[in-house]
């Protein structure tokens, strides 16, 4: 009865996730063929100097064990918040550095939305996007140069499964943003969206 259960759970998911991309793609191709995108990834957003840091981290970092109370995101925020304020690698694991090259710049990211505004028909019309399922609702959010605040009033999309990355197109900016769930260090006025299926 299991096994039937979540066989049938997962052709409900499978087909839902078809109807969707034939749907997203559908609306998302005529605004691809008026304007080019250049695939980005997060790492991208990232400066150079905080990129090095982070790619380098103190030897005691290394010292922490995998699992233990540490080694949690929400502890390594508040070691941030509390490390001296010559600790480059905890500054860099909470930055609003950005990449001044991507201020302008129209890019196509993968990622998961987080929703934060809705319109009369549950479409979703301003959102963060965050590079790993759970950010900002299971887990605590990534650095604020790891949250784009994406406004898609123009368009909206369907109120999404979490679970379920899309690819998010448009004109992207170097703006902070704050509320009660995040902070983000970029913002994005959405033109195009599908599900990332790669």
């Amino acid at each position: 009865m299991v096994i039937v259960h979540r066989l049938t759970t997962g052709i409900v998911v499978a087909v839902t996730t078809l109807i969707l991309q034939l749907v997203l793609s559908s609306g998302s191709q005529a605004v691809n063929e008026e304007a080019s995108f250049e695939t980005i990834e997060w790492v991208s957003l990232i400066p150079e100097d905080v990129l090095e840091i982070l790619l380098n981290p103190p030897e005691y970092i290394s010292d922490i064990e995998d699992g233990s109370a540490d080694d949690t995101i929400s502890s390594q925020i508040k070691n941030a918040l509390t490390a001296a304020s010559d600790d480059k690698y905890q500054q860099a694991l909470v930055s609003t550095e950005v990449n001044a090259d991507m201020n302008g710049a129209m890019v196509r990211i993968p990622g998961f939305v987080v929703p934060l505004e809705f319109n009369d028909d549950q479409t979703v019309t301003q959102f963060f996007l965050v590079p790993y399922f759970g950010a900002c609702l299971h887990m605590p959010p990534p650095p604020p140069n790891q949250i784009i605040l994406v406004n898609a009033a123009g368009q909206g999309i369907p109120m999404p499964d979490l679970y379920v990355p899309f690819w998010i197109s448009g004109k992207l900016e170097t703006t902070i943003s704050e509320n009660e769930i995040a902070m983000s260090a970029y913002s994005l006025e959405m033109m195009a969206h599908e599900i990332y299926d790669e």
